[in-house]
């Protein structure tokens, strides 16, 4: 691994690694990448064992050595979801239904860039060469390798019922992973934050109206959609962390991350059950998605639904257990005999390739719209 001096050397490392993902398109040559900071609404630490103290400018200025172990470790891990998300997903371009999603998917793309490139930032500029070695790290790690940090950034995004899916569910949760980050005490990471959120917003956007078009256009059946929430949102699941987590507890106390309702919840945190917490408040939030979709769904069809988050797990509790995505505990074998009725089967993917021959799969919109 070559050693890195300056951020202008972290640069040439990332152009390198668009020129291996074939990003060549003249959006992304376009795309002015830079850091971007704003400002936070309070200046003093908002929660835990430092509450009421000023927000950690340098990292000199946190007080343990432990804390600044942990706020490596968050960087490193959103960082890492962020260019994973452009290596699942960049295969898309040459199969968009329009000319409205192929810019619409670029947008997505450059700004999960400039979110990588963000944490690369306050990895370089805060943390020396650990930092500076570990920015180079992520941009060596690849999704297609199964080498991503977390488990929902090595799974393949095949087609764009995938992408809308995974923007809807997967990017949802980095909404919340950024938001409880914007009330850290390390005041570089809070003020990072709000710039991402709002990019984020539009790939939440993407992703649901994508869905909600294609449920309007009636041709994409709603069982094999199901079976696509199905495979992500578990994922999704998973990505709020184990439950009774340590690292959970100690950066709430440390006040590096907050509660996703940190700034509203005026009650006093279960530390041993923060993740859960923040999963109950996303299961709660994509209810309310799911039922806006079901209203507009083919008349006739089953109704989608949140899956259980007992179903398809990999960490946790229910970790390689059979549940279906009801919650119903099945034996090994009847969940075996019936997994192609809950995930997506090499059946669904040959009745999408059908649809996908035509564009009226989905309700087009005009570029610029």
């Amino acid at each position: 691994m070559d050693k890195q001096s300056t951020f202008d050397d972290w640069i040439e490392l990332f152009r390198a690694w668009q020129k291996n993902l074939g990003l060549n398109q003249k959006e992304i040559e376009k795309y002015q990448f830079e850091t971007k900071y704003d400002q936070i609404p309070q200046s003093e630490i908002e929660f835990g064992h430092y509450r009421g103290e000023r927000k950690w400018e340098k990292i000199l200025h946190v007080p343990d050595q432990r804390i600044r172990d942990a706020l490596l470790h968050l960087i490193i891990y959103q960082g890492d979801t962020e260019f994973a998300s452009v290596e699942q997903q960049r295969n898309l371009l040459n199969t968009a239904p329009s000319d409205y999603d192929f810019l619409g998917l670029m947008r997505v793309m450059c700004e999960e860039m400039r979110h990588g490139w963000q944490m690369s930032t306050l990895l370089i500029d805060h943390f020396g060469q650990t930092g500076k070695t570990e920015a180079q790290k992520m941009l060596q790690r690849c999704a297609d390798q199964q080498q991503r940090l977390l488990g929902s950034f090595n799974q393949p995004v095949n087609h764009w019922i995938d992408f809308f899916t995974y923007a809807e569910f997967i990017d949802r949760d980095g909404k919340f992973q950024l938001t409880m980050l914007s009330t850290s005490a390390f005041a570089p990471l809070a003020r990072s934050m709000p710039p991402m959120l709002r990019e984020e917003y539009y790939h939440l956007l993407t992703g649901n109206t994508g869905l909600m078009r294609t449920l309007k256009a009636g041709r994409v059946p709603v069982e094999i959609i199901q079976k696509y929430f199905n495979k992500w949102i578990p994922t999704a699941y998973d990505l709020f962390g184990t439950d009774y987590s340590s690292m959970a507890r100690w950066s709430y106390v440390w006040g590096v991350k907050g509660r996703f309702d940190e700034r509203e919840n005026s009650q006093e945190p279960d530390l041993d059950n923060l993740n859960e917490h923040n999963r109950k408040l996303y299961v709660k939030e994509i209810q309310t998605y799911i039922e806006a979709m079901n209203k507009i769904r083919p008349e006739g069809s089953p109704e989608l639904y949140v899956p259980s988050t007992c179903f398809n797990r990999s960490i946790g509790e229910f970790a390689g257990k059979s549940y279906d995505p009801h919650g119903n505990l099945l034996t090994q074998e009847e969940y075996d005999l019936n997994q192609d009725e809950f995930l997506p089967s090499e059946k669904d993917l040959e009745v999408l390739r059908g649809i996908f021959k035509n564009q009226d799969w989905i309700i087009q919109v005009k570029s610029g719209a």
